[in-house]
């Protein structure tokens, strides 16, 4: 069998995005900001994209592509003109689609995303899918991500190949259903992550707090499992725990106007991830995501901006000289 790096593992989709003109942005009694607009009214948009082949794990197999590693993507594919985008697309990507499922009855996964300034709401839909994990031999890294909400029993399909495979290293960045499915219910997983991303609000989410202080939250989630864990904030930088201490690390200067911050979590992931899997350290590596997720936002989509390994580097090489991670 094929040796491969690094495996993606998670629903892919279509994303359609949908440039609002006439919104408002307002603090909901939840705490949480919501966007409105006027009910049973016909409102004006800007522009529509779409972009095939997106989502956590289809965008960290792509960028692992994109940076010299061999890379597959274990995911399911409805029989219609979307899936066949999403798979002409992966494989133009160089992404290995051995284990891309197609589903003669099933749809495939389509969202819609609606830009409002820099920030992004999305409407999610999962295909309910059947989930089942291939033989995969043994590859260097899985990336684990977000999957439907029938998805529990393949967490354990996951669990136990993980078991019988112990070489095998995971990374895990949780979607809204393994969010929803909550910590206990995927201990296992938990425990066997040697490397866990998200960001400040799903790290809430998962400790179900809402605790504002970063080492605590950091702490929080390796006291789960995780042996090493990054959590993204945002504008306001990315934090690191590994063996015992914190890290800061601010985002990477844009060298102009962002167009919009979809995927730059996802490219933060994934390259923290892969540089990690190159050998460089995990405080190294913290260098290496922001610069990826700078590249990401300054085009339409999560995949778009994803960088080479020789351009990455290359900007890497000409940082300013205090983007560098700082012990908190």
């Amino acid at each position: 069998m094929k040796q491969y790096d690094f495996i993606g593992i998670g629903d892919i989709v279509t994303d359609a995005f949908i440039k609002l003109k006439e919104a408002e942005v307002k603090d909901g009694n939840d705490g949480n900001k919501k966007i409105c607009m006027n009910f049973g009214d016909k409102i004006p948009y800007e522009d529509v994209f779409i972009v095939p082949a997106v989502g956590n794990s289809s965008n960290a197999s792509v960028s692992a592509a994109r940076l010299g590693l061999k890379s597959a993507f274990i995911t399911n594919l409805g029989k219609d003109y979307q899936g066949k985008e999403c798979f002409d697309v992966l494989k133009k990507e160089k992404v290995d689609t051995k284990f891309v499922k197609i589903h003669k009855h099933k749809k495939t996964n389509y969202h819609y995303v609606l830009l409002f300034f820099l920030e992004r709401t999305i409407l999610i839909k999962h295909e309910d899918f059947p989930y089942v994990f291939p033989d995969i031999g043994s590859p260097k890294w899985l990336y684990l991500s977000s999957l439907g909400p029938n998805s529990l029993e393949f967490h354990k399909e996951i669990e136990k190949y993980l078991d019988k495979h112990p070489e095998i290293k995971l990374a895990f960045q949780p979607g809204t259903y393994q969010m929803k499915f909550g910590a206990k219910a995927l201990e296992g997983i938990y425990k066997r992550t040697n490397i866990f991303t998200c960001n400040k609000e799903e790290a809430q989410r998962v400790l179900e707090n809402d605790e504002k202080d970063i080492k605590k939250l950091l702490l929080g989630i390796h006291n789960l499992g995780p042996k090493i864990v990054a959590i993204t904030d945002g504008k306001e930088g990315a934090y690191l725990y590994n063996e015992g201490k914190c890290y800061f690390m601010p985002i990477y200067p844009d060298p102009k106007p962002p167009i919009n911050r979809t995927g730059a979590g996802d490219a933060f992931s994934s390259t923290f991830v892969i540089a990690v899997l190159l050998g460089e350290s995990p405080e190294e590596a913290l260098r290496w995501g922001p610069v990826n997720s700078m590249s990401v936002t300054q085009q339409i989509g999560a995949r778009a901006g994803l960088l080479s390994r020789e351009k990455l580097e290359e900007i890497l090489k000409n940082a300013p000289a205090d983007y560098k991670p700082k012990e908190i």
